[in-house]
C-alpha cells in the first residue's frame, strides 16, 4: 500500500466577504489600511455591506491588470481559487460591473498618486548621474475598445487610405525614473493636441534636482523653457532642421547657444553603429542646461542620453508583458481611465518589489531585475492568496524578490533596436532586417563634432 502525502497551509487573508480583496504579496505594498483611507478620502466607502464592499472591488481591479487576458469574471475565480474553505458569495458578470461602475475612478487615480514615485534610494545603483536623479519624458498609445460612445471621444487614427482607420487609441505619457524604471507620474488623454502638450502636465513632479531626458518630440521652446523653470535640468535631443546660434566654443567641441530664453550648451556628435547587418551612421544634436563643460563633459552627456531607452522598457513592460499588446477591456470612457490606473499602479507596484529586492544587495542594478519573472510569480502568489499578512518578521525580499535576485540577468547588453513594423502578423518580419538576434553584436563609437551647426 503506497503511503500518502497531505501538504496543508494556512491561509491570512481579511474575513468575511472582505477576504476576496487581495493582491497576493503584494497586498503588503498596497495594503488594506492604504486602500481604506483612499477609499474614505475619495468618499466611496459603500454605505451598506454588499457582496462586494468598495475594498474588494479595488483589489479585483488590481488583479485585472495581473491577468490581462482574463475577463472579470476569470480574475474572480483567481482571487477566490485559495480560499475555497471560506463562504464566499457567488458573483455574476453584470454584478461585477456594477461594482465597478459604483467604485468609479477617483480611488484608482489616488491610490496611483501615492505610490507614484522614483522607487530609489540615494545608493540605488545606475538612478543618478553626477548627484542628479535621472529621468525621462515620452509618450504612447494604449488600443481601446472601438465603442461608439469611446470612438466619438477620442477619435480614430486615419492613413492614406482611409480618414479612419485602426482601434481608437488613448496617448499616455510618462516621466519614468531610468534608473529602477518605476513611474514618477504619468498622464492620458486624446491623441491630440499631442505629446508636448499633454506632457506640460508632468512638470508637477519635476524638480531641482532631476535631469530630465527628452526626445525630438518634446524639444519645443515653449516645453524646453517650462522643463528649465522647474529648476531641474535638461537634456534633449533636436531636430536637423533647427540651427542654434553659437554663442561661444567650449574645449570639449560644445557650444555655447539659446533656445528661446533658455541659455544652453549644444553638443553635436556622430553616432556609428557597426552590426552584422552592416554600419549605420547618424548626427545627433543635443541641448542641455548644464552649461559646465569641465563638470559635464560632451562625452558624458551622449553617453548619458543613452539612457532614455528606460521609457521605451517601461513602456514595453506594461504593453507587451502585461497587455501581451492587447486592447483594454473596458467599453467606456471612465471604465479606460479606472483600467490604466489599475494597469499604472500594478506596475508600479511591481517595480517597488523590485526595487527592494535589488536594494538588499549592494550594488545591483535594478536593470538585472527581470519584470516578467516577477509578474509571473505576483500572479502565482494571487492565485495561492500567499503572503497577503505580512509575519511579525519583516521580509523585505519575499517571494518574489528572491525568485528575482536567484534569476538576475547579466550586465545589461548593448541596447540597439533596429526600426520595424513590430506588430506579430506585419509582413515586416524581424528576419527581413537580416539580423540574427540570437547572437546579436553591435559596436557602438561615438565622435564629437568640432565645427559648425549642420545644416539640415
Amino acid at each position: 500500500m503506497s503511503g500518502q502525502c497531505v501538504i496543508s497551509r494556512e491561509i491570512a487573508v481579511a474575513e468575511g466577504l472582505f477576504a476576496p480583496g487581495h493582491l497576493g504579496e503584494l497586498t503588503q505594498i498596497v495594503p488594506f489600511e492604504l486602500v481604506d483611507a483612499v477609499l474614505a478620502e475619495c468618499g466611496a466607502v459603500q454605505r451598506r455591506l454588499r457582496k462586494l464592499p468598495a475594498r474588494v472591488v479595488v483589489y479585483l481591479l488590481l488583479a485585472a491588470a495581473l491577468f490581462e487576458e482574463c475577463g472579470y469574471q476569470a480574475v474572480w475565480a483567481r482571487l477566490t481559487a485559495a480560499l475555497g474553505s471560506l463562504p464566499l458569495p457567488r458573483v455574476t458578470g453584470t454584478a461585477l460591473w456594477h461594482a465597478r461602475c459604483r467604485l468609479g475612478v477617483r480611488p484608482l487615480r489616488a491610490l496611483f498618486d501615492l505610490l507614484r514615485g522614483p522607487a530609489s534610494a540615494v545608493r540605488t545603483a545606475g538612478a543618478r548621474w553626477a548627484g542628479m536623479l535621472v529621468v525621462a519624458v515620452d509618450g504612447t498609445y494604449l488600443d481601446v475598445a472601438d465603442a461608439p460612445d469611446v470612438r466619438a471621444g477620442l477619435g480614430k487614427g486615419s492613413n492614406q487610405y482611409t480618414a479612419a482607420s485602426g482601434y481608437p487609441q488613448v496617448l499616455l505619457v510618462a516621466l519614468v525614473a531610468c534608473g529602477t524604471r518605476a513611474v514618477v507620474d504619468a498622464v492620458f488623454g486624446p491623441r491630440k493636441p499631442g505629446e508636448p502638450v499633454l506632457g506640460r502636465r508632468l512638470l508637477r513632479s519635476v524638480h531641482p534636482g532631476m535631469i530630465v531626458l527628452l526626445d525630438r518630440g518634446f524639444a519645443t521652446n515653449a516645453f524646453l523653457q517650462a522643463v528649465a523653470g522647474t529648476g531641474a535640468g535638461f537634456l534633449a535631443r533636436l531636430s536637423a532642421v533647427r540651427k542654434p546660434p553659437v554663442l561661444r566654443r567650449f574645449d570639449d567641441g560644445s557650444f555655447l547657444s539659446r533656445i528661446g530664453s533658455v541659455e544652453v550648451r549644444i553638443v553635436e556628435c556622430e553616432i556609428t553603429i557597426a552590426t552584422t547587418a552592416g554600419r549605420h551612421t547618424g548626427v545627433y544634436r543635443l541641448a542641455t542646461t548644464l552649461l559646465d563643460h569641465r563638470q559635464y563633459p560632451a562625452f558624458e552627456l551622449v553617453r548619458l542620453y543613452h539612457e532614455r531607452w528606460e521609457v521605451e522598457s517601461a513602456y514595453f513592460a506594461i504593453k507587451k508583458s502585461m497587455l501581451g499588446r492587447r486592447v483594454l477591456r473596458a467599453r467606456t470612457l471612465p471604465g479606460i481611465a479606472q483600467e490604466i490606473y489599475a494597469l499604472l499602479t500594478v506596475y508600479q507596484v511591481i517595480r517597488i518589489a523590485i526595487a527592494d529586492a535589488t536594494g538588499t544587495v549592494p550594488g545591483t542594478d535594478p536593470d538585472r531585475a527581470g519584470f516578467s519573472i516577477a509578474l509571473q510569480t505576483a500572479r502565482d502568489q494571487v492565485i495561492r492568496a500567499a503572503g497577503v499578512i505580512a509575519d511579525t518578521t519583516i521580509d523585505l525580499v519575499g517571494t518574489i524578490g528572491r525568485a528575482v535576485l536567484d534569476n538576475l540577468m547579466p550586465a545589461r547588453r548593448l541596447r540597439v533596436s533596429p526600426r520595424a513594423v513590430k506588430r506579430p502578423l506585419s509582413r515586416y518580419a524581424y528576419k527581413s532586417l537580416r539580423v540574427d538576434r540570437r547572437t546579436y553584436k553591435a559596436t557602438i563609437s561615438i565622435d564629437i563634432l568640432l565645427t559648425g551647426p549642420i545644416s539640415p
